[in-house]
């Protein structure tokens, strides 16, 4: 088995709503463990280990301010997923281009054929 790319990492930790949560809330700015923990029914090792995989994933970092461990989003480490969407989306609208010229082709010759017209 190959060895899992970073987007694998960046997809695999954003799976989990927890954890997109949790990156949507650090988009707003830093947050402490207990500050992100609080909106969700879970405690506080769950929400630790969600920020470990955000952590290895390369999505946020964590600090140390005074008594204040603050985690702070990562954005630059979305560019990769959003890379390989544009990418994706790229090659399916290419698809659906041509799969649209050639129904407009078969169109256009089964009109010409019920006028009573051949085509070559």
């Amino acid at each position: 088995m190959s060895k899992p790319t970073n987007l694998d990492q960046l997809f695999a930790a954003l799976a989990d709503p927890t954890r997109r949560a949790i990156v949507a809330e650090l988009a707003r700015g830093e947050a402490t463990v207990l500050e992100l923990a609080a909106p969700f029914d879970v405690s506080l090792p769950a929400i630790s280990r969600h920020l470990k995989v955000l952590e290895q994933a390369g999505l946020i970092t964590r600090g140390r301010d005074a008594q204040r461990r603050p985690c702070r989003l990562r954005a630059e480490a979305l560019d990769e997923v959003t890379r390989w969407a544009l990418h994706t989306r790229a090659a399916w609208d290419e698809r659906v281009d041509r799969l649209d010229a050639y129904l407009q082709t078969m169109k256009t010759t089964k009109e010409k054929r019920k006028n009573g017209k051949r085509t070559p």
